[in-house]
């Protein structure tokens, strides 16, 4: 017996099975891209997600897909893509990097129980709402990604509280603010309804299975928002528990047995199993640091780091990683970022470096927002594809002046989702999953390094300038 993940990320699809004792044992994965048509636009067609997930699925075993008997599912959270009623997308789907309704955040009044990004679906579906409205007429669901795919295979229109919960249209507990929905002048039936994540949320479909290689009328779970469902692969379950991921952006997760007070620039959210979790979410990690190695000619990742780390850190260069605005712990959409503080004798290999520590300083700033309310973490687990190196590895310890245990999970989203997926086969029940939990090896231990305190102060200097530079740089555009 099997059981498979999918992870709907943002910029690839992930696949994973896993066997009877929560074991990954085959996965595969394949990339898309995200467009942008205008500036500030952050966009991909929903085909590319259907083509992603058979092609990956196509290079899983004949034989592990034939003993599949549930599915789950993990989605890039925040997004929306409006569909009609069948779910046929109307538009490519708008993701949770846009900014093009930074100018619409207003209808949120504050104070609010979490941040509003411009990529979140409220923000997103406001606009949708003035600029598109051929297409808002059309729309019959306003569906999470997650939510579109698991529909497009045969499943229910439906939602669960970890992804409804972070649109910006809930409250913290995922039921939708109805009040909220109707002073925001979108339709309240665009909104599907709540479903535990673990919950079965229909059947494979015949055409779907026939794509994918795998048995008509599997049950699919509900599933849940990536960062919930990495943080179930990773065997998160205590209180207090925290993890570390790094992947086009990068969160940092602290489990809570109850619901924490609201914090600016924090968030908390439901988890996948129905308890909560307090969270910092930094935008620019690998979306960043991808964009660097770009601009720096550098043919591949290994050339990059290895670039880096035989550089001295420079005692004057610093790299601002925010390339489409912050959201934890600044919830600043017109945040920028660049070098500042580059000399005729740096190199590439310095500004790469920096680049690094920008990004390092970055996740620094969510962790210390979460530990001056009340959280004081000195170890965290490390997830994500963005944490191999172990040079990156060390950095992020040092930098955050924590304890990093490497999570033995791969994918641990993929992973989570896959886990949804047993649960809504009857395979496995809510209570199981503490005991499935991977083990983890440590990764890096902080070491202490009065020259980063320094670099990482004039970091958060640095920030604080700009941030009233771009300001008032947008006040006169």
């Amino acid at each position: 017996m099997r059981f498979l993940g999918i992870d709907l990320g943002t910029g690839s699809l992930k696949l994973a099975i896993v066997d009877e004792s929560g074991r990954e044992i085959a996965s595969s994965s394949a990339a898309y891209s995200v467009t942008s048509a205008q500036p500030r636009w952050a966009e991909t067609p929903v085909d590319a997600w259907y083509a992603a997930l058979v092609d990956a699925a196509s290079r899983l075993p004949a034989n592990e897909r034939a003993a599949v008997r549930g599915i789950g599912f993990s989605g890039q959270m925040h997004g929306v893509v409006p569909t009609a009623a069948d779910g046929y997308a109307l538009r490519a789907a708008m993701l949770w990097p846009d900014t093009r309704a930074r100018d619409l955040l207003d209808a949120w009044r504050e104070p609010q129980p979490n941040p509003v990004a411009p990529g979140m679906a409220g923000p997103l579906l406001r606009w949708l709402a003035s600029h598109e409205p051929q297409t808002a007429a059309q729309t019959r669901w306003a569906l999470q990604p997650k939510d579109w795919l698991r529909a497009k295979l045969g499943g229910a229109f439906v939602t669960d509280a970890s992804d409804a919960c972070a649109t910006a249209l809930a409250k913290p507990s995922g039921e939708w603010d109805e009040a909220l929905i109707d002073r925001l002048g979108l339709p309240r039936a665009w909104f599907a309804p709540l479903a535990a994540s673990h919950e079965n949320g229909g059947a494979l479909s015949s055409a779907a299975a026939s794509a994918l290689g795998l048995a008509a009328g599997i049950p699919m779970a509900t599933g849940a928002g990536d960062t919930p469902c990495a943080a179930l692969g990773s065997g998160l379950s205590a209180d207090g528990d925290a993890l570390l991921t790094t992947g086009t952006g990068g969160q940092i997760v602290v489990m809570c047995a109850d619901a924490p007070a609201p914090v600016h620039g924090l968030h908390t959210y439901r988890a996948a199993t129905g308890a909560w979790y307090r969270m910092a979410a930094m935008q620019n990690v690998g979306v960043a640091l991808e964009a660097v190695r770009g601009w720096l000619g550098y043919a591949s990742w290994r050339d990059a780091y290895d670039d880096a780390f035989a550089a001295n850190a420079s005692a004057s260069v610093s790299f601002l990683p925010y390339l489409s605005g912050e959201r934890s712990p600044w919830m600043n959409p017109n945040a920028r970022g660049g070098w500042l503080g580059l000399g005729l004798d740096d190199t590439r290999g310095t500004m790469m470096r920096a680049a690094f520590e920008g990004v390092a300083f970055a996740l620094r700033a969510g962790l210390d927002a979460i530990r001056a309310n009340g959280t004081p973490l000195d170890a965290m687990l490390l997830a994500g594809g963005g944490s191999v190196d172990p040079r990156w590895r060390q950095l992020l310890a040092d930098a955050l002046r924590v304890e990093l245990h490497a999570v033995d999970c791969p994918n641990a989203a993929t992973r989570g989702a896959a886990l949804l997926g047993g649960i809504a086969a009857g395979h496995w029940r809510i209570g199981d999953l503490a005991s499935l939990a991977p083990t983890s090896t440590l990764a890096a231990t902080p070491r202490p390094d009065a020259s980063l305190d320094e670099r990482h102060a004039r970091f958060i200097d640095l920030y604080r300038r700009t941030e009233d530079w771009f300001a008032i740089g947008r006040e006169s555009a």
